[in-house]
């Protein structure tokens, strides 16, 4: 095998969650990561994220999100480390916006102006 880190990407549905009682379904959507995980990595060794984990956990233990997109990251001693694929979407976005943030604030100001401009012309109809 080489001794690159694999990385993949998928959607997994956890929609089985809810064939189980309402105070386990976080429970459950965690195992289902994790034998998902096992079953397309071929590896036992499997952790899950901080992040992930609670963005499983935030809505509580019986509202569980119905899928998930997943970065899977195989490293060389067959751990594999199961991450959120859209925090990583987010950070990118974060840091284009630092980059150009001045435009942004901008184009939020003259929005503003142009709804209590159409605003006032309304009022004066």
């Amino acid at each position: 095998m080489s001794e690159e880190n694999t990385a993949r990407i998928y959607t997994v549905n956890l929609a089985k969650a809810w064939d189980t009682p309402k105070y386990r379904r976080t429970d459950r959507v965690i195992n289902i990561i994790k034998e998902f995980t096992q079953r397309h990595m071929q590896t036992d060794k499997v952790k899950i994220d901080q992040d992930l984990n609670r963005h499983i956990w935030s809505r509580g233990k019986k509202n569980p999100p119905r899928k998930i997109r997943l970065r899977m990251v195989k490293e060389d001693d067959d751990t594999v480390v199961v991450s959120s694929y859209i925090e990583e979407k987010r950070t990118e976005a974060e840091s284009e916006e630092t980059i150009s943030e001045e435009p942004v604030e901008k184009q939020v100001e003259e929005q503003k102006e142009d709804n209590v401009q159409a605003k006032q012309k309304e009022k004066s109809k």
